[in-house]
């Protein structure tokens, strides 16, 4: 089995990768790459798109690169090849961005991306430091995992999800703020799971043997 990261320069991947290799090898699920490749993308098992930025860069990063943003819409939409977007990856999954000018995502999820307006005004904008995950819909990609368990977010936009069932779970910042989405063979985390410790290392063994 091969698991493709992309790179499409939107963030450092060396922790990622590193993350997935490990876990790769702890579950016999193959090898993991860190690729720009559309050919590679294209004929990978499992596909990983990260980022790190505002969401209008990072979308204007994916589509530029030749063939690549192709290759990704084909393996996920046509093929069903599972799909996990980190981050500003997850957040490029939604129907439109509102970071700084609006932006058309993948559409995959339906909602927007907006900034995160916290209830109490001490709470700053980055969200940034550990949370309490609290799960909101059963899902293979939690097996192992609790509510209350702590993942590490960075991020000062969040994905307001139009349709409940695909918010997965959240944390409280003054607010609900989504965590995890998902649907079919596709999901996204806001939080940094290479970043998470144990708790982002057994949600990545879980995508990595995730049968959809």
């Amino acid at each position: 089995m091969l698991t493709a990261i992309i790179d499409y320069e939107s963030g450092n991947l060396h922790s990622a990768e590193k993350a997935f290799q490990r876990m790769a090898l702890e579950t016999g699920t193959g090898e993991v790459v860190v690729t720009a490749d559309p050919d590679t993308v294209a004929r990978a098992d499992r596909i990983v798109l990260p980022g790190d930025g505002a969401f209008p860069a990072c979308a204007a990063a994916l589509r530029g690169r030749s063939g690549l943003f192709e290759a990704l819409r084909e393996a996920v939409e046509e093929r069903g090849r599972p799909f996990l977007g980190i981050c500003v990856g997850m957040q490029l999954m939604a129907t439109i961005g509102r970071e700084f000018k609006d932006t058309d995502g993948l559409g995959w999820i339906a909602g927007e991306v907006v900034k995160i307006e916290p209830a109490d005004p001490a709470l700053k904008v980055p969200h940034m430091g550990w949370n309490d995950l609290v799960i909101d819909h059963d899902h293979a990609v939690f097996d192992g995992i609790e509510t209350g368990q702590h993942a590490y977010f960075v991020h000062s936009y969040h994905f307001r999800v139009s349709d409940p069932s695909e918010r997965l779970a959240h944390v409280d910042y003054g607010g609900d703020v989504t965590a995890v989405i998902g649907r079919d063979t596709m999901l996204g985390m806001q939080f940094h799971p290479e970043k998470s410790q144990s708790t982002g290392l057994r949600l990545i063994s879980n995508f990595l043997t995730w049968r959809p």
